[in-house]
């Protein structure tokens, strides 16, 4: 075997490993590897961990993973009560934490008035922040020509301008102590564009497009890294509080089980994880969305021809299963 075909032989290799290895994961293949041989969570003990929208789904779950792991959690979201609740359970996932290892921070984050003191809040009572989760945010479904402008805004406003306001507070403490993470919860809706969420998927694209120009900015710096998490579709209730294309109204129907979605705590451990290894992008998901993830982003010509053949059909069961056809 000469040199140039021992050289092809090794790309098809490699090509065929990006189309195969995904159906058998529910990650992307770094990820995979470091819940093998990377660091474990446990690494992050002490670490002082902000999370925003803790008081459902990814960020709930996640708070309770960190816990588990013995960081001490600021806590935000809106509603304090739901808030406290989270974080007994915390207290319960982990025995050793005390009651003053957890701060309930009630917060808008749409409301980036109130950023600064939040901020200010957490470092007082706990001296640093090493960790900030950006998690806050929420869904949609609506046809694209119908969406009222007010509703991107609202959207952006939620889904992008408050992680930004929260993250460049973060990112000047960071780079004056040499510490520091900023954990960016995406979508893979970021990285391929998804059906009848036009605002949502611009916001998600957005933030890539955001964090990565920061990432670039800062590569002669240690501190922070930063942390982008794109997951698939989660075994959350998130359908019930999403957008539609009228300003003020949720789309109000009740996520579906399904297959073909990753559960929630399997989502908040794998998040964990990447938090831990430091991971510059993790995606979470079945393989079916996995598969077309990696199809779109290293065979984009043929991503382009697999999408159109299989039509947007194919992409809302693979995010919404029963629910593909609310619209």
């Amino acid at each position: 075997m000469d040199l140039l075909t021992f050289i092809g032989l090794i790309y098809v290799c490699y090509n065929l490993l990006y189309l195969i290895y995904p159906w058998f994961l529910d990650c992307n293949i770094e990820l995979a590897l470091l819940t093998k041989y990377g660091k474990s969570t446990n690494t992050l003990k002490s670490k002082v961990v902000w999370i925003t929208g803790a008081s459902s789904g990814i960020g709930e779950h996640l708070a309770y993973e960190l816990a588990k792991a013995g960081c001490k959690l600021i806590l935000s979201a809106r509603r304090e009560s739901i808030l406290q609740d989270v974080k007994n359970t915390c207290l319960k996932k982990n025995p050793d934490l005390e009651d003053n290892d957890i701060l309930v921070l009630a917060l808008d984050v749409c409301n980036t008035n109130l950023h600064q003191e939040a901020f200010e809040t957490i470092i007082k009572k706990f001296g640093k922040l090493d960790i900030l989760v950006n998690n806050a945010g929420r869904s949609q479904r609506a046809h694209w020509e119908n969406i009222e402008l007010s509703v991107d805004r609202e959207m952006f406003e939620l889904n992008v301008f408050s992680y930004l306001s929260l993250s460049r507070i973060a990112m000047k403490y960071f780079l004056q102590n040499h510490l520091g993470q900023i954990v960016v919860i995406s979508s893979l809706s970021g990285i391929f564009p998804a059906p009848y969420s036009a605002s949502y998927t611009g916001s998600k694209h957005a933030l890539h497009g955001y964090f990565n120009s920061c990432r670039v900015e800062k590569l002669d710096k240690n501190f922070p890294s930063i942390t982008i998490i794109c997951p698939g579709p989660i075994q959350t209730n998130f359908l019930a509080e999403a957008f539609t294309e009228k300003s003020g109204e949720k789309f109000g129907v009740e996520t579906d089980k399904a297959k073909n979605k990753v559960s929630v705590k399997r989502c908040a451990t794998l998040s964990a994880i990447a938090i831990a290894n430091n991971v510059s992008e993790a995606w979470i998901s079945q393989s079916s969305t996995l598969f077309v993830a990696y199809l779109i982003t290293y065979f984009p010509n043929m991503g382009k021809w697999f999408i159109k053949f299989m039509g947007k059909r194919f992409l809302m069961n693979l995010r919404d299963a029963k629910n593909a056809n609310k619209l």
